[in-house]
């Protein structure tokens, strides 16, 4: 069997890009995957049409060569659009890989561990009381973990936006906690997590994520010191990843679990992350790590320094089923992050979405990924033009959202 072709989609169903491939072969056999989208959409393309000669005519089984081998080409070392690229690839083959042995992924792997995926599920609210709602209805359909931002909702403007609207727009915006005093912020945070923890009693867990919006460690510290009293599963991301050294200090210095690495890959930077003692739980994403057997060289990593996973996945359908066959075979997976896939405008590309029951994944039995996406509707839902925005602190300077 080789590959005869790798075709490449970029779509919006009306709130962002996504980008969808499938790799080719001669047998028949299509794999199916996804990159990440990290912000220049058309570099990961770029970098797609680039790179796919190097597959076109090579046989599709031999991943780990495959993937050795385009590493090895490129002169310098991979960023984030390479590593998307690839990764989304790296996931087609082990969907192409399965399809041909009649086996799921995760027994390629070496087989489940688990019978299940614990999922935990993202929880939004404007307001405190929105947040105690929307937490109740979560608990309703089962979830007993959930993951939401400590900070005060909403932007200043001359009239209310949502930041979707000045992304559209390429406005300028400043987030309400940006321009708050520092003290408001806390105690508005800790109102946030106080009517959570208020709503689901003392046994479903909550973790926040900052987002990596600090450059400032002593904020950081001084927010999570504040929100630990309400027993926080993980905080996310307390400053950028860019200095490990400066996340192992806050992992000392703070009584909580910390979670970090959706903005990293490589195993050479997730093995310097648990070498400083920077990290609780590491949370690499399988559209931008390298793909499902770097993920799992990254988790082996981790099981070794006694640290679990828990995958990044915001994106969903083919992050998810990658992931839940990652976390059926990793022994020290903590919980999958989900959004509810279902209920996304990026449902409609894919021909069966998975939905946790009462808060768990059944493990997938059908051959390869076990996941299949509508590429004529992909290819009939045309592209726009989606970036971050450029949010700015009260003084006017650029900000991280």
């Amino acid at each position: 069997m080789k590959i005869r072709d790798i075709e490449f989609y970029i779509t919006n169903p009306g709130n962002r890009n996504y980008t969808f491939l499938r790799v080719l072969t001669d047998e028949g056999v299509t794999g199916v995957g996804a990159p990440y989208n990290v912000g220049p959409d058309n570099g990961v393309l770029g970098a797609l049409e680039d790179m796919k000669e190097w597959f076109i005519g090579q046989d599709p089984t031999r991943i780990e060569w495959l993937m050795r081998r385009a590493k090895n080409t490129m002169r310098f070392v991979l960023g984030n659009i390479s590593y998307a690229a690839l990764s989304g690839i790296e996931i087609a083959l082990w969907d192409i890989l399965g399809k041909s042995k009649g086996l799921p992924v995760h027994a390629l792997l070496g087989g489940n561990v688990r019978d299940k995926v614990r999922a935990y599920h993202g929880l939004g609210g404007d307001t405190p009381e929105e947040l105690k709602e929307n937490a109740l209805k979560l608990m309703e359909e089962g979830y007993t973990a959930f993951k939401m931002s400590p900070f005060p909702a909403g932007v200043v403007g001359s009239k209310q936006f949502s930041p979707s609207d000045y992304r559209a727009s390429k406005q300028y915006y400043v987030p309400v906690w940006q321009n708050l005093p520092w003290n408001d912020v806390i105690r508005l945070s800790s109102e946030r997590l106080a009517a959570v923890r208020d709503a689901v009693g003392t046994g479903p867990e909550i973790a926040i994520d900052i987002h990596a919006v600090f450059r400032d460690a002593v904020k950081a510290n001084q927010l999570v010191r504040e929100l630990s009293q309400y027993r926080l599963l993980f905080y996310e991301e307390p400053v950028t990843p860019h200095n490990l050294t400066t996340t192992a200090r806050l992992r000392g210095e703070l009584n909580a679990p910390l979670a970090t690495g959706e903005c990293l890959y490589s195993i050479q930077t997730f093995a310097q992350l648990m070498e400083l003692g920077a990290v609780d739980i590491i949370q690499p994403d399988v559209l931008i790590c390298g793909g499902i057997l770097e993920m799992k060289k990254m988790s082996s990593i981790a099981e070794m320094h006694y640290v679990t996973v828990a995958p990044h996945n915001p994106i969903g359908l083919i992050s998810t089923a990658a992931s839940v066959h990652l976390a059926a075979n990793i022994p020290n997976f903590k919980i999958l992050e989900f959004h509810s896939d279902q209920k996304q405008l990026s449902a409609m590309y894919a021909k069966n979405v998975w939905v946790p029951k009462n808060g768990y994944f059944d493990l997938p039995e059908e051959p390869g990924l076990g996941m299949e996406i509508d590429f004529d509707r992909v290819k009939a839902t045309p592209p726009g033009t989606w970036h971050r925005g450029f949010p700015t602190d009260s003084q006017g300077a650029p900000a991280f959202m």
